[in-house]
């Protein structure tokens, strides 16, 4: 019963509603549209945002406080897409570039989703650990190196390979979202507490504002991609809807085994089970240009994404319970 709860009380929350109606707008062929330069601003205040809190609550916290749950993500963010990779060969038939592709944005994270998550542990008092954000920092990279490097060697690359792969690392270790992450903790670990109140009422009480705004305007892209269902493949909707709470569950044991709780847990749980559509999208373009977007974009915006925001991150959290607090 206490997952129904959490169920309904997750469905019936303003950024859950806002993506459906996102969604929804799309269906009914409503003339609604959200600027590419709008959508742009609200990717950056979020990101920043998240960094910037990360940072403050990271101030007097020690190394030990940390090394294991770091540990925990590296494990996830390079073992992931290992198995993915996998997975999509054996099972779903599908090349080393499509599968490189999809598996790296399954081991990559989504800061949107991490947002979410962020939201669902507030609003049900849940306490979490400070250090979340450098973890969806920690995360977001390493699986995309790696998916690459397993296509890569799947398709025996030339020179040109080389350099689309050298390229991509670039842009990736580069992109505002690392750098928006990585500066934002870095700010708010320099400032400390006393910084961040300075900039608390733009950065603290509107967050979930902005937050809804942005998953209605996901809800928008979500729309767009459901028309590329059925060039995926009913193999690979199963990967999308299956692997998620998988990957979810290693991430509450892993979090069990570095100590962190309930609400950690389920933060690092629905990290492991989300999928990257920012990130990962613009690195396979460059280092993998033969892969399908239709195939890694619509598994994970079109399937993933509305089934971790929908359901997945109160079926997590129940996971987190049971194993945490068994």
């Amino acid at each position: 019963m206490e997952i129904l709860h959490a169920l309904y009380s997750s469905l019936l929350s303003p950024m859950v509603l806002a993506f459906a109606l996102g969604i929804l707008a799309k269906l009914i062929r409503s003339d609604l549209k959200v600027s590419e330069e709008f959508h742009a601003a609200l990717t950056i205040y979020l990101l920043f945002a998240i960094g910037l809190k990360g940072g403050m609550k990271l101030e007097g916290t020690s190394f030990a406080d940390v090394w294991k749950p770091i540990l925990a993500a590296l494990t996830l963010s390079i073992c992931t897409p290992v198995w993915c990779f996998g997975l999509l060969r054996k099972l779903c038939g599908l090349n080393p570039a499509n599968a490189g592709a999809v598996a790296a944005h399954y081991g990559s994270v989504s800061a949107v989703t991490f947002s979410a998550a962020l939201a669902f542990i507030e609003k049900h008092g849940l306490p979490s650990e400070g250090y979340l954000p450098a973890l969806l920092a920690i995360m977001e990279v390493p699986a995309i190196i790696v998916a690459t490097f397993l296509a890569k060697r799947g398709e025996s690359p030339g020179d040109a390979g080389d350099q689309g792969f050298n390229k991509a690392l670039h842009e990736l270790l580069t992109s505002k979202g690392i750098l928006l992450l990585l500066g934002g903790l870095g700010i708010g670990l320099l400032t400390g507490h006393a910084g961040y109140d300075q900039v608390a009422p733009l950065f603290d009480t509107p967050f979930k504002g902005v937050l809804t705004l942005f998953l209605l305007s996901v809800g928008l892209m979500t729309g767009e991609r459901l028309v590329d269902l059925k060039s995926v493949g009913p193999k690979l909707m199963v990967f999308a809807l299956v692997m998620p709470p998988l990957h979810a569950l290693l991430g509450v044991f892993l979090a069990k085994a570095a100590g962190m709780s309930v609400g950690g847990a389920t933060v690092l749980a629905t990290l492991a089970a989300s999928a990257s559509y920012i990130a990962a999208p613009a690195a396979v373009r460059l280092a993998l240009p033969t892969a399908s977007p239709a195939l890694s974009l619509t598994t994970s915006l079109g399937i993933t994404f509305p089934f971790n925001i929908l359901i997945g991150i109160s079926l997590y959290h129940e996971m987190a319970r049971l194993v945490i607090h068994p």
